[in-house]
Formats: structure tokens, C-alpha cells, sequence
């Protein structure tokens, strides 16, 4: 006996978006503005493998995925919010918004050192 498609019930106006954009991978994660996963996409659920997953177009392609998966719980307008230091965070953020969706605020929230750590004494020979 085959099993119907899922309905989905929820409806929301607007969302939630994190990409996480490392030097090797970029995840992207669809939530409800509570903070709910509703979706999720990653270069590797896409079909790229190996160093290709670590590219712009990549991540550009699970953010065009993860879109598609928004509008069907009625999402317009979405909040991004971007972590990591990856090659992909940019081209990701254009895919949400050519796969259809209204970005409303973009914002970083990568964990990196202003002014960095302090430098080693100069060695006295």
C-alpha cells in the first residue's frame, strides 16, 4: 500500500533563514520565527560532492532548495541570519532571494577576533 504525500497544514508569513558557511560545506536551515526547523539543505542533499560542496554555486543551489520548501508553508519574506567565514555566504543569500523569497534583514553573526590575540614578545638573541 503506498503511503500519501504528507499535507502540510502550518502556514507562515514570514521566517527564518541561518546558513552556515564553512570552508568545506554550507548549511542552510529554513525556521518558523520561533526557531522551529522546518527545512533544511546542504550542497552534499544536492548532489555535489568532494570540493565542489565548498563553492559559491553550491550554496547558491540549496539556497534556491530550501526556498522552494518555504513557499510551499507560505512564506514571502524571511530574516537571515549568516555564521562562518565560508566562500559561499554571499552567492547563498542570492539564491534565497532568486528562488522567490523577500529577504527582510541580513545579519552576521560570525565569531571573529577584532584586533586578534596579542603578539609574542620579540625574541632577544
Amino acid at each position: 500500500m503506498a503511503k500519501a504525500k504528507k499535507r502540510i497544514r502550518k502556514s507562515f508569513e514570514t521566517g527564518r533563514v541561518y546558513v552556515e558557511a564553512n570552508w568545506n560545506n554550507t548549511l542552510v536551515t529554513l525556521t518558523d520565527p520561533e526557531g522551529n526547523v522546518l527545512a533544511w539543505s546542504t550542497p552534499g542533499r544536492n548532489g555535489f560532492k568532494g570540493a565542489r560542496q565548498s563553492t559559491p554555486y553550491a550554496g547558491q543551489v540549496s539556497a534556491e532548495h530550501v526556498a522552494e520548501q518555504a513557499q510551499q508553508f507560505g512564506m514571502k519574506s524571511v530574516d537571515v541570519y549568516v555564521t562562518g567565514m565560508g566562500p559561499s555566504r554571499d552567492q547563498t543569500i542570492r539564491g534565497l532571494v532568486n528562488g522567490g523569497l523577500q529577504v527582510q534583514s541580513i545579519a552576521l553573526r560570525s565569531r571573529t577576533p577584532h584586533g586578534g590575540c596579542r603578539p609574542k614578545k620579540v625574541r632577544k638573541v
